[in-house]
């Protein structure tokens, strides 16, 4: 059987396996369509709220499902075993890890495109003006995010700690990135904290891309900030990864 089949199986299986853990399923895809409505309920009665909340939950949205799903479950799959067994099994390492990965770039897509879709029916926000923009930044977003994901699981020293290690980088990083707020009142020190780390500059690509229409020219910057995590991500993924 070809790589691909069973790459293409392996991702059927953790889809299956993703959707009978409601859990997961409620992290992924709830968590963030509540912070829309809740924040956006409170303080999302002006068009310039929105235009900032709509961008800021997609950006978190794309770490959620990656960053923080692949921490969580390459740690479980560590500690449990299953990498090991899985090793000495004749599948493909190729095919295991790019079902494990496709499955969290579709939930990273259909979130995105939930809240894209909720900030246009419910709260009547233009649909986004640059598709090509909004899915390039998705995807390296993903890439970088997913990479670090598997990366920073390998500093877990178990699955009970996780969550701890999780968080101390996801709560700062949500909230110093303008995920809720515009960060133009940012003081100096976390502006230039939140300008090196690659959430804001997901969530400026997006809000170029639903909101300002400004064109992919006048963000490469960004996308080049964003691609250099996603490098670096790779490599400390690959350079230190174990089976066991």
């Amino acid at each position: 059987m070809s790589t691909r089949v069973l790459l293409w199986r392996q991702f059927r299986f953790e889809r299956r396996l993703f959707w009978r853990n409601p859990s997961a399923a409620f992290f992924n895809f709830m968590l963030p369509l509540i912070f829309l409505f809740l924040i956006a309920s409170v303080f999302g009665h002006k068009t310039k709220d929105l235009n900032t909340l709509v961008p800021g939950i997609s950006g978190m949205a794309v770490m959620t499902t990656t960053f923080t799903a692949l921490a969580f479950n390459i740690t479980f799959l560590r500690e449990q075993g299953i990498l090991k067994r899985m090793r000495g099994t004749p599948m493909p390492p190729v095919a295991y890890f790019g079902g494990l990965l496709l499955n969290a770039v579709t939930n990273a897509v259909v979130q995105v495109s939930l809240v894209v879709v909720v900030g246009h029916v419910i709260y009547g926000l233009h649909w986004p003006r640059d598709w090509l923009e909004l899915a390039l930044f998705t995807l390296v977003g993903v890439v970088a995010f997913g990479s670090l994901g598997i990366a920073l699981s390998h500093a877990i020293p178990n699955f009970d700690a996780a969550p701890a290690y999780v968080n101390a980088v996801f709560l700062p990083m949500i909230f110093i990135s303008g995920t809720f707020y515009s960060t133009s009142s940012l003081p100096g020190a976390l502006d230039a904290a939140a300008r090196a780390l690659p959430l804001k500059h997901v969530i400026d690509g997006f809000r170029a891309a639903i909101v300002t229409g400004s064109g992919l020219g006048h963000h490469l910057g960004a996308l080049a900030a964003l691609a250099a995590w996603a490098v670096g991500g790779v490599a400390l993924a690959v350079r230190f990864f174990r089976w066991e």
